[in-house]
């Protein structure tokens, strides 16, 4: 049973034996698997329980449990509906995102359907190298809708409509001012064009060729119900700043501002440059640990971070920060944007933009001197020789070392003698698993 979200999976053998070697094995030598190294221990469950048998082809349940990874692009219930509804006729679709995106897709009585769909969808993508659907048999044997929007549907119900604004509690300031718009703050244009070629990347599965899906409008994205500001939690009291926050978050979207809650310590409101970003923020850095302490990251209900009750942190530095016109935002440009690569946290980085005087021990200096854990392999790329900069790869112990390193050292300003200007010493995630 996969739990990608996790990065974990079950596994269960015929007889004790067989997990007794795969232990052993994993013990005494490393595994990799996709370049990434697998550790093996004992689960404390004594077997998979899920409401269908694999080995009953009859066996299964009518509601599918959808894991949508590196979602680049909004997942709605249109875009659900589009994709689903081919293979069989869909009765009602819930959206959430607790660990990331995921959702439920619930088929008619017959079985037939959501097996169909499962072997053909599972592992395809929605649009070209992103958006990648895992899906499971789902606990649920029916799904619950009470209104018709983005993130929940009951298609045999369609006079389920959305709660109209306004029709609840009376908001505080009233309408929101005019200039932010019907459609939330700031733009909300994907930050990459949509693939061309929409069809999707099956395996290989004994299967029916699938139709090509039509991509979605960008325009019929423009009433989606999801927010470009985050909702950051878990923070150290003393160890985390806007800027900290700033360099971590700034690889998945451009950040415009940053503010933490007065009211609630250790939790901060992020605003990015649009709902994409948000998701994968979500996506690669919810549950990881920044010094010592787990991150929840989900999505706000404010539309706009507004600079209200600004006070000073713990480290002197201010609440509230403004970073629309930074230089250091990554996605400013679609061609700027094509050049980063969207990369979950690892215990590799990739740095960049450092002026080839500065070495390996300097590196290790400049940790110590911020305090934060200390590289334990170096490796530096052949470089032009008319190249002005460097670039290479850190690696750390463990994956949360090389995340607190980002957070203190990306954007460090490198001052070298007799030079006009500082380099901004840039950090990312690397494809790399280990050098």
């Amino acid at each position: 049973m996969m739990m990608p979200f996790k990065r974990q999976a079950l596994v269960e053998f015929e007889m004790v034996e067989s997990a007794d070697k795969c232990v052993a094995c994993g013990s005494s030598e490393a595994v990799y698997i996709a370049g990434q190294q697998a550790f093996f221990n004992y689960s404390t469950s004594k077997r998979i329980t899920r409401p269908t048998n694999s080995d009953n082809p009859n066996s299964g349940n009518k509601v599918l449990l959808l894991s949508i990874q590196n979602p680049l692009y909004p997942i709605t219930t249109d875009v659900l509906y589009t994709v689903c509804n081919p293979i069989g006729s869909v009765m009602r679709i819930v959206i959430f995102k607790r660990n990331g995106i995921q959702a439920m897709v619930e088929y008619p009585f017959c079985l037939s359907c959501a097996q169909k769909a499962k072997a053909a969808l599972n592992g395809a993508d929605i649009y070209a190298g992103c958006c990648t659907l895992k899906i499971e048999y789902a606990r649920p044997t029916r799904l619950n809708v009470i209104r018709n929007d983005n993130e929940s549907w009951d298609y045999t119900k369609p006079y389920l409509v959305r709660r109209e604004r306004g029709k609840g509690r009376q908001a505080i300031l009233g309408e929101h001012p005019s200039s932010y718009g019907d459609n939330g703050y700031g733009s909300h244009c994907p930050l990459l064009p949509l693939p061309g070629n929409s069809r999707y990347k099956l395996s290989s599965h004994d299967i029916p060729e699938v139709v090509a899906y039509p991509l979605p409008q960008s325009s019929s994205y423009n009433n989606h119900g999801s927010s470009s500001v985050a909702m950051v939690s878990g923070l150290h009291p003393t160890k985390m700043n806007c800027t900290r926050i700033f360099n971590l978050f700034c690889l998945y979207g451009n950040i415009e501002k940053v503010k933490f809650m007065k009211s609630v310590p250790g939790t901060a409101l992020v605003e990015m440059g649009d709902e994409y970003a948000v998701d994968r923020a979500i996506t690669h850095l919810n549950s990881i640990k920044v010094f010592g302490k787990r991150l929840n990251v989900c999505v706000s209900k404010q539309h706009a971070v507004i600079p209200s009750q600004v006070f000073e942190l713990e480290d002197g530095s201010s609440s509230y920060k403004d970073f629309a016109m930074t230089r250091n935002n990554r996605f400013t440009s679609q061609g700027q944007a094509s050049k980063n690569i969207i990369q979950p946290p690892s215990c590799v980085l990739h740095y960049y933009n450092v002026p080839p005087c500065i070495s390996e021990d300097q590196l290790l200096r400049l940790c110590s001197e911020h305090d934060v854990p200390g590289f334990t392999k170096f490796k530096m790329f052949d470089a032009k020789p008319s190249s002005k900069t460097i670039s290479g790869l850190l690696e750390f112990d463990s994956k949360t070392h090389a995340v607190e390193v980002l957070t203190v050292l990306n954007h460090y300003q490198i001052r070298i003698p007799n030079g006009s200007n500082p380099y901004t010493l840039k950090l990312c995630f690397s494809t790399s698993s280990h050098l």
